[in-house]
């Protein structure tokens, strides 16, 4: 399986080659010097061919290393470095998801109470207009918790204020189910 995943991230080439020529050249203005590099930094296998190198570029020692003529040459591509840039901003990303998430799970709870406590106070016969006082304060809660999310930016406006309106039109309906409250008339 190693053997396998060793060869998907590598290239075979043929023994006789010319160097790379794709290069990025660095210039260094204040002294006047340039520097040039390989765009892609390789890896290279111990059965390399060395004849794919510009002659000089290579040691004495290396030069003794020379695979036999007609044998395949494996050459691997290293993997490119993470800029500390993409980093931070997926550092930045994951600390936003987890701020984000515990807001909407916040609001979750909050409008899960208000909607429980409706529907208990909506099943009771002998409900009073005094039972709706805590669950005024739970709606209280759960639209400033709303709001925060909208100005935090974890909600879109039309977002919370669609879930406010639920919760309002939720309350209206027990209250209008108990004959707390008698809508006018439309004209």
């Amino acid at each position: 399986m190693a053997a396998v995943a060793a060869a998907s991230s590598c290239l075979i080439l043929p023994y006789k080659l010319q160097p790379c020529s794709s290069s990025l050249v660095i210039t260094n203005r204040s002294a006047g010097t340039s520097i040039r590099r390989s765009k892609c930094p390789l890896a290279f296998a111990s059965t390399l061919s060395f004849a794919a190198f510009p002659p000089g570029l290579l040691s004495a020692v290396e030069k003794r290393r020379v695979p036999p003529p007609g044998r395949p040459t494996v050459v691997c591509e290293a993997v490119p470095k993470k800029y500390d840039s993409a980093d931070k901003r997926a550092r930045q990303s994951e600390k936003r998801r987890i701020y984000h998430k515990s807001r909407k799970s916040e609001i979750r709870t909050r409008m899960k109470k208000v909607l429980v406590s409706l529907d208990e106070l909506r099943k009771k016969s002998d409900a009073q207009s005094e039972d709706l006082l805590p669950i005024e304060k739970l709606v209280a809660e759960a639209f400033s918790v709303i709001d925060k999310a909208v100005k935090a930016g974890t909600l879109h406006r039309n977002t919370g204020a669609r879930r406010k309106s639920r919760l309002s039109r939720r309350k209206k309906a027990v209250e209008i189910h108990h004959g707390w409250y008698v809508p006018a008339a439309a004209s």
